[in-house]
C-alpha cells in the first residue's frame, strides 16, 4: 500500500461528514465554512513513540490518544471541536496497524462530532501530529489568565488514574482495577461539555496533562497570582486507592499527569451558580483550595503545612 492507497483507500472512508466542510481531503487545501461571530481555537499536540505513549500500546489506543490529548485543550478553553488535520509518520507502510489506528482515532473524532480534513505522512519514527480547530462565542473563551486571589480552585474527576495506568501497562494488568487504571491511560476522557458549561463562570482553565500542580502553575503565573492546595481533597479513585500506597496515591495524584481533567478557578460568590449549571450533569467537579495572593503553588496537609512533593510534573525538555 502506497501513501495514496492509504489516503484514499483507509483514510477518505472513515471521514465524517459535516455541513462547514466544503471542500475535505483529497485537495492541497480544505475548505470550511467558519460559524458565523464566532472565534476560532486551533490546537496541536504531537506524540512521540516510547516518549508520550509505549510501543507496545495498542494501535487504536494510539489513535485515540492522539486525538483526546487535543480535544481536551479544547474543552480547556470552553470551545465546540469541528475539524482536524493529521500528521503521521511511520516507519513503515502497515496496513493493518493503520487500520486500527484510524478506528480509535474516529472513535474519538465521531464521539466529539469531529470531521478530519487533511494532513500528511510520511517515513521515520512513528509519530503522530493532530491539530484540531474549533469555535468559541466571542468573549466567552477560558483561558488560563484570570484568576483572581479569593478564587476556589477545582478540579474535575479524579486524579493519578492516568500516572498508575501508564505504570502498570508494562506488567498487562489483570486485577479490575488494575485495568480500569490502564484505559484511563489509553482512553482518557476530554471534558468538552463541563468546558462548555465554565464558559461565563470560570476565571481560568487548564485540562490536567502535565500534572495538577504545574498545570495550576501556569495558571498562576499567567495571572499573576498564588495557589494554595489541600492535598486532603484532591479526589481519588477508589481503584487508585487499591492500586497504590497512599504516600503515591498523593504523588501521582498531585504531579502524575495525562489524566486530561479540568483544572479551573471560579470567583467564591459564584460558587452556588457553579452548582446549579452542573446540576443533573455527570460532570463532577471538587473544590481543592484557593487562589492567594503572591506566586506559585503551594500544596498543604490537613494541619495547613506545606507538602514538597518529590516532582512537580512533566517536562518536555
Amino acid at each position: 500500500m502506497n501513501e495514496f492507497q492509504f489516503i484514499y483507500d483507509l483514510i477518505a472512508p472513515g471521514v465524517r461528514a459535516r455541513s462547514d466542510v466544503l471542500l475535505g481531503i483529497g485537495d492541497d487545501g480544505a475548505l470550511l465554512t467558519p460559524p458565523p461571530g464566532e472565534s476560532l481555537i486551533v490546537v496541536a499536540d504531537t506524540l512521540v513513540v516510547e516518549r508520550h505513549f509505549p510501543a507496545t500500546l495498542p494501535a487504536d489506543d494510539i489513535g485515540y490518544r492522539a486525538a483526546a490529548t487535543n480535544l481536551s485543550d479544547i474543552a480547556a478553553m470552553g470551545g465546540e471541536p469541528r475539524w482536524a488535520t493529521l500528521a503521521l509518520t511511520m516507519p513503515e507502510m502497515n496496513a493493518v496497524w493503520a487500520q486500527t489506528f484510524l478506528r480509535g482515532l474516529f472513535t474519538a473524532f465521531d464521539e466529539a462530532g469531529v470531521a478530519l480534513v487533511g494532513g500528511d505522512t510520511t517515513r521515520g519514527p512513528l509519530t503522530i501530529t493532530v491539530q484540531i480547530v474549533g469555535s468559541v462565542p466571542p468573549g466567552l473563551a477560558l483561558t488560563r489568565r484570570g484568576a483572581q486571589p479569593g478564587d476556589l480552585v477545582y478540579v474535575s474527576g479524579t486524579l493519578g488514574d492516568a500516572a498508575a495506568g501508564l505504570r502498570l501497562l508494562a506488567a498487562a494488568p489483570a486485577d479490575t482495577a488494575a485495568q480500569w487504571l490502564a484505559q484511563r491511560f489509553c482512553r482518557p476522557s476530554a471534558r468538552l461539555a463541563l468546558g462548555r458549561a465554565l464558559r461565563g463562570l470560570a476565571s481560568a482553565c487548564i485540562d490536567v496533562s502535565d500534572g495538577l500542580l504545574a498545570d495550576l502553575g501556569h495558571i498562576a503565573t499567567q495571572s499573576g497570582c498564588g495557589m494554595r492546595i489541600d492535598a486532603d481533597r484532591l479526589p481519588l479513585s477508589d481503584s487508585l486507592r487499591r492500586a497504590c500506597a497512599p504516600a503515591e496515591c498523593l504523588s501521582l495524584a498531585a504531579s502524575g499527569g495525562d489524566d486530561y481533567e479540568l483544572a479551573f478557578t471560579v470567583p467564591a460568590a459564584r460558587r452556588a451558580e457553579l452548582e446549579a449549571a452542573l446540576a443533573g450533569t455527570a460532570e463532577a467537579v471538587t473544590c481543592i483550595g484557593q487562589v492567594v495572593a503572591g506566586e506559585g503553588v503551594v500544596l498543604v496537609d490537613g494541619t495547613g503545612l506545606p507538602i514538597t512533593p518529590a516532582a512537580t510534573g512533566y517536562r518536555h525538555f
